[in-house]
């Protein structure tokens, strides 16, 4: 049977550096921006666009969103990459034991036995502190990149799972980075696993 750990984050709680540190400590794959790299091969738009699509849900007006729609059998160019990285995500389930960040991969592993779901959280200011210590400093404000990030994360979410993001009852564990500390949510997701 497989194993797959599927991790779901606020933006700037570590939780893509805590997906790979377990995925090394376990000596399995993490899968993370390498799911958009597929998306960009199966899907055959430009990787800036697919990386600015793929996690986020769609905001054009219905005109837009309904001119868009006769672009893959009635799907707008948004659905169409949901689809493929379901399938990829699906995909990677099947294939091997993994670590998948992000990607509403939790909900699309809802299913399986062998998947354990986590969600890292962190409290507002330590998680500012942290996008800057770790992408530097932007003209958008700090605060204001944290909302919109965990915002459009959630709008997705909710979008294609009709279910609410950061939801605790769609989690196995929860973890808060801050209080933790990464290595220690590391330690304890590889030890669950």
């Amino acid at each position: 049977m497989k194993r797959i750990i599927t991790i779901s984050r606020e933006f700037g709680s570590g939780g893509r550096t805590i997906g790979k540190g377990v995925a090394e400590k376990l000596g399995i794959p993490c899968y993370d921006h390498e799911v958009i790299e597929q998306l960009v091969e199966r899907s055959g738009f430009a990787a800036d666009y697919v990386k600015s699509q793929s996690e986020y849900a769609p905001n054009g007006s219905l005109f837009v969103n309904a001119l868009n729609a006769g672009n893959f059998h009635g799907l707008s160019n948004q659905d169409k990459l949901w689809t493929m990285q379901r399938q990829i995500i699906e995909e990677l389930g099947e294939k091997e034991n993994c670590v998948i960040v992000g990607r509403c991969a939790d909900y699309i592993l809802r299913d399986r036995a062998d998947c354990l779901k986590v969600f890292i959280h962190r409290d507002f200011q330590s998680r500012a502190e942290r996008i800057v210590q770790v992408y530097g400093e932007t003209e958008v404000p700090t605060e204001k990149r944290l909302k919109e990030k965990d915002k459009r994360r959630a709008a997705y979410y909710q979008f294609y799972t009709d279910q609410k993001w950061a939801d605790l009852a769609n989690y196995h564990i929860v973890l808060d980075s801050g209080v933790i500390g990464i290595e220690k949510c590391i330690d304890i997701i590889a030890d669950l696993y």
